[in-house]
């Protein structure tokens, strides 16, 4: 379980590809021990488990069940993706409650910028509509964020500088893919009224 808050990036270093999965190693400046291997760290939103650290390299497996619902399908070497370590009991929530369970990828349609505010536009499958609530959390490449608008299958969300400084939202730019991960509770409430 994560809380969406991040403060730390990793850039991609290597990718190792096999037929149905990859292996990717990330340079970070986040500090990890070898006690920490196993662990579940949200890169871009994914929940991933730690599998090696070399340095200031680590590194995970993604399967094809992963590839398949998440922008990792996309990864290239030097992309950004953003990393937060898994919430520790006592630890304040100021984001919301993030799963690391991607539910799918929205795809990008325009960033409008007002002052230093991004609004960017994302559409999603029409099958998951259900799930856009206006002024409901969502998290998008793991950013805790809050739906400002909602048209059918496509929403708006606003980003403050201060998020775009510490994530790779920055890097965002129309017709690009993000992991899309739909707040817990919409999810659970929409499956129990069936």
């Amino acid at each position: 379980m994560f809380n969406g808050i991040i403060f730390n990036t990793g850039i991609v270093e290597k990718i190792h590809k096999t037929k149905n999965s990859i292996e990717i190693s990330l340079k970070t400046k986040m500090s990890f021990k070898k006690s920490e291997i196993g662990s579940s760290i949200s890169c871009n939103g994914t929940c991933l488990t730690l599998t090696r650290i070399n340095g200031n390299l680590i590194s995970f497996y993604l399967s094809s069940e992963t590839l398949k619902k998440t922008n990792f399908n996309y990864v290239k070497k030097k992309n950004i993706v953003n990393i937060e370590k898994s919430l520790s009991y006592g630890v304040k929530v100021s984001g919301h409650y993030v799963q690391g369970h991607t539910d799918i990828t929205g795809k990008i349609l325009q960033i409008a910028i007002q002052d230093k505010t991004w609004i960017v536009t994302f559409l999603v499958n029409k099958s998951f509509s259900k799930y856009l609530i206006y002024k409901g959390s969502i998290a998008i490449n793991g950013v805790s964020l809050t739906i400002s608008k909602v048209i059918k299958n496509k929403f708006e969300v606003n980003i403050i500088p201060h998020t775009l400084k510490l994530t790779n939202l920055i890097k965002l730019k129309k017709s690009d893919y993000v992991n899309v991960e739909f707040d817990i509770f919409s999810k659970y409430l929409i499956n129990l009224k069936k």
